[in-house]
């Protein structure tokens, strides 16, 4: 080739680069380039993506959507519920069906197409623990229990599990891992990925802990001195130390620090945030013993978890349960100072849609329904028997309101005190300074439940329903921001002074454009006459508050 034929061929090259890279700046923001990150402050938390708070209104696909001929069948219901990010399986056995040898074209795929249509992804690594089991491991794993051992029972028979003491299985993992995420450093410079998840709801199910020899002989020696340290405890071994909750604890301990040593080797790789997730046990108490898989990120082991996995940024409850009370108190016990709360699996029927609400009013970063494509699989009794319009609009009605105001939403519940609820909870109203903040359901926009003492009032259709839920913000003490679907919210006076009466100074249905909130319409007279109704089309309102004399 001639030097100006060269030099034609490298101009052809660099034009080639150029345009690559102006296509993946020209989809996000100019400060793409900063990682993502997850930042905490005076007990609150945000999911910083490309500089600024960011609220996953997520979705998470089937197990076996993880393949490039489903995800036609995954992105038309992400696009209809409006969600912004996909939570998506990676599977080992995918990437390494022969050890040694990689195959990345799924994720490759995965984050070109999602690229393609402005989504965020959210990596899921099935790997040595998916759901407590090895199932996703590769063969040559699951063929090779000399090299990568399963967990013993007392008598020395093996369980179903794959031993968190196994070092062999913890390098094949990580060694898998960081591969994995050297590659997405390389593909996804523009960090469509903005986290993942480490392994699958792990522990173990029927067996507390491994009886293996070398588990015993730990099991009966000191507990970890920087355990100890950590918990502020006295020394001794597991049992003197722990007592009944001794092998959960034990089995926490271990699990957590293989979990948190491929963290760590992933992050190494590629710094991105990174979480697990709990199959959970009792909402309320952990006295029975029924406290989800033991070794799990469970709530009663949240300080254990900290102190053994320090690159685990938080720790998510997966929610599977309807009952309301249960709810409430998941998120409660995960939401804290220490801990952002996050929803990155919850049931996707109908009735789960409206704790959207209470996630949202403790700060949450993200929230995800379960199975939400195309491909026919329905989780029912945990999901929805089918993804029907009902259930959809369940979901897509929140998100398609908080969408185009997601980072806006992320940076006043990062700044500003927010509350939320659902139908069934225990709390149905919060005091905010001078105000009190109610929810109620099952009326209809217009009249008071006493009105049927002169005039026919039908029963409201929805009265029984477990539908229903709201989210309010403080941006000043006398002003909030208010939504919720299928509910009415009442403001009054905390505590009045004699003489002294509420009013609503304004409320004005809107949104945020360029950061700055925008005015549709003012709500009045009939529409504000009998509470705030917010029906299953919700709405945003800014509400101001005064008093007169």
């Amino acid at each position: 080739m001639s030097n100006a034929g060269k030099g034609t061929a490298r101009m052809a090259r660099l034009l080639a680069a150029l345009a690559l890279a102006f296509a993946t700046f020209a989809i996000v923001p100019a400060g793409a380039q900063e990682a993502p990150r997850l930042v905490t402050r005076d007990g609150r938390h945000a999911l910083f993506v490309d500089g600024a708070p960011f609220l996953m209104l997520a979705a998470q696909a089937n197990n076996s959507s993880n393949y490039p001929a489903m995800l036609p069948q995954v992105w038309p219901v992400i696009e209809a519920m409006h969600a912004n990010t996909l939570e998506m399986p990676i599977a080992w056995e995918q990437i390494e069906p022969v050890e040694g040898q990689f195959d990345f074209s799924f994720l490759d795929t995965l984050v070109e197409q999602a690229r393609a249509r402005r989504l965020r992804l959210v990596l899921l690594w099935f790997a040595t623990w998916k759901n407590t089991g090895a199932s996703y491991a590769p063969e040559w794993v699951k063929r090779d229990p000399a090299r990568f051992p399963r967990m013993k029972k007392p008598d020395g028979t093996a369980h179903y599990a794959l031993s968190p003491h196994g070092r062999n299985t913890l390098e094949a993992d990580k060694r898998a891992f960081v591969a994995m995420l050297r590659h997405l450093a390389r593909i996804d410079p523009g960090h469509v990925v903005i986290m993942v998840q480490p392994e699958n709801e792990a522990g173990s199910y029927r067996l507390a802990r491994d009886h293996a020899p070398e588990a015993d002989r730990l099991f009966n020696a000191a507990v970890p001195a920087e355990l100890v340290r950590a918990l502020e405890l006295e020394p001794g071994t597991w049992t003197a130390v722990f007592g009944k909750r001794a092998e959960q604890y034990f089995q926490t301990w271990h699990l957590a620090r293989f979990i948190d040593a491929v963290a760590a080797a992933g992050k190494a790789a590629k710094p991105l945030p990174m979480y697990v997730n709990a199959a959970l046990g009792d909402a309320f108490t952990d006295e029975g013993g029924n406290v989800g898989p033991s070794g799990g990120p469970n709530w009663n082991v949240i300080p254990l978890w900290k102190a053994a996995a320090p690159h685990i940024d938080l720790l998510a409850p997966d929610i599977y349960t309807r009952n309301a009370p249960a709810v409430e108190s998941f998120l409660d016990k995960y939401a804290r100072p220490d801990n952002a709360l996050m929803v990155p699996e919850i049931g996707n029927a109908l009735d789960y849609a409206r704790f959207l609400w209470p996630a949202l009013g403790r700060g949450a970063i993200g929230f995800a329904p379960f199975g939400m494509d195309a491909t026919g699989f329905l989780n029912y009794p945990l999901g929805a028997k089918a993804l029907d319009p009902a259930t959809m609009a369940a979901f897509s009605g929140p998100y398609a309101l908080l969408a185009p105001m997601a980072r806006d939403w992320a940076r006043i519940a990062f700044e500003k005190p927010v509350w939320g609820t659902a139908k069934g909870a225990k709390t149905q109203a919060v005091v905010f300074g001078r105000w009190r903040i109610a929810a109620e359901y099952g009326q209809w926009q217009m009249g008071e439940p006493d009105w049927s003492s002169w005039t026919k009032v039908d029963p409201h259709p929805l009265a029984e329903a477990p539908v229903g839920g709201m989210v309010v913000a403080q941006l000043e003490p006398d002003t909030f921001l208010i939504s919720g679907s299928h509910v009415r919210v009442r403001l009054a006076q905390a505590r009045p002074a004699p003489n002294e009466q509420a009013q609503i100074l304004a409320a004005e249905e809107g949104t945020f454009v360029a950061g700055k909130w925008t005015t549709r319409r003012r709500w009045n007279g009939d529409q504000t006459d009998y509470g705030l109704n917010f029906t299953g089309e919700p709405v945003m309102l800014k509400v101001t508050m005064g008093v007169y004399r």
